[in-house]
């Protein structure tokens, strides 16, 4: 199935259009996997991995999705790799759409090596079931160097999310400059990301393509006008509570409708045995399924 049917289908079946991000760090894991990692990164990579499968158990009931950040692995080199494959794989098997957030890019053919590490991984003789649905990408290489991972992605039927307007501050420093035409750089990037995302047998049978976009919301303006230069675009949309991104900025993301876009919340969550709000909940898996819970109404109650 196309990958954007398959994230609006998922989304349909939880009523629910968040998505958790994971973004272990070992200081604020729950202090008996802190004690276990002990420094050592084959132990810090085990740690991680029960952290991340106990996250997935709480979440899988309540969201679609869930995006695995993979620099929060490489630090462990082998360890840490082998560790990220494996909870794709486990959040796989909980029936759970998996976006990769690794955000590559580079020339041509050096891109055509990260899009078969990222989303082939057939010469490795690794199981598919390892492989994110989708991968974040980095477009300021511009199409030479987007054009592999969307060959490799229309080839295994996976997904992109290309990065258009992002989430810290200083990025309006480049992403907000006016352009003779007058759009914004991250505007004039959503017009390109759209033309690629309507290529042959990208688009699904809810409208929506396989190739969608990173949009962190700005202000309403500026979000609006991308909402409206990338009809056929599903955002992924970042930010939400660590970040500082309210449900009511968020909300400028989606269509009317309703659909159109995936909100992702990673600290607020993953961490919530350290947050005041639920630090008196004694599991803290417990802890993180109530965060959970709290974000996915948080989202349904403006977005409907």
């Amino acid at each position: 199935m196309n990958f954007a049917d398959r994230l609006q289908a998922a989304i349909r079946a939880k009523g629910s259009p968040a998505c958790v991000g994971f973004d272990p760090l070992i200081g604020q894991l729950p202090a008996e996997l802190r004690a276990a990692a002990d420094g050592d990164p084959a132990a810090t990579a085990k740690a991680l991995t029960a952290f991340g499968r106990g996250v997935i158990q709480a979440v899988a009931p309540l969201v679609p999705a869930i995006k695995i950040n993979i620099a929060f692995f490489e630090p462990y080199y082998e360890h840490g790799i082998r560790a990220y494959h494996d909870l794709v794989g486990a959040a796989h098997q909980a029936g759970l759409v998996v976006i990769g957030d690794v955000k590559r890019a580079d020339i041509g053919h050096t891109s055509t090596q990260y899009a078969i590490a990222q989303l082939d991984g057939s010469g490795a003789g690794v199981d598919p079931q390892t492989i994110p649905d989708a991968i974040t990408v980095n477009p300021y290489f511009g199409i030479d160097g987007v054009q592999p991972f969307i060959d490799v992605a229309r080839k295994h039927g996976r997904g992109l999310f290309v990065l258009v307007q992002t989430s810290n501050p200083s990025a309006a420093e480049f992403q907000g400059l006016v352009l003779p035409d007058g759009l914004t750089v991250c505007q004039h990037v959503a017009r390109l990301v759209e033309k690629w995302a309507c290529g042959d047998g990208f688009i699904g049978d809810y409208g929506y393509s396989s190739i969608g976009a990173v949009v962190s919301p700005r202000d309403l303006e500026s979000t609006v006008r991308i909402r409206e230069l990338m009809p056929h675009c599903v955002f992924l949309v970042p930010g939400f509570g660590a970040q500082g991104r309210t449900a009511d900025e968020v909300a400028k993301c989606f269509k009317p409708d309703g659909t159109g876009a995936i909100v992702a919340a990673s600290r607020s969550v993953i961490f919530a045995c350290n947050e005041p709000a639920y630090r008196d909940i004694p599991d803290w898996r417990e802890a993180v399924r109530t965060a959970c819970a709290d974000f996915v109404t948080a989202i349904r109650s403006v977005v409907g």
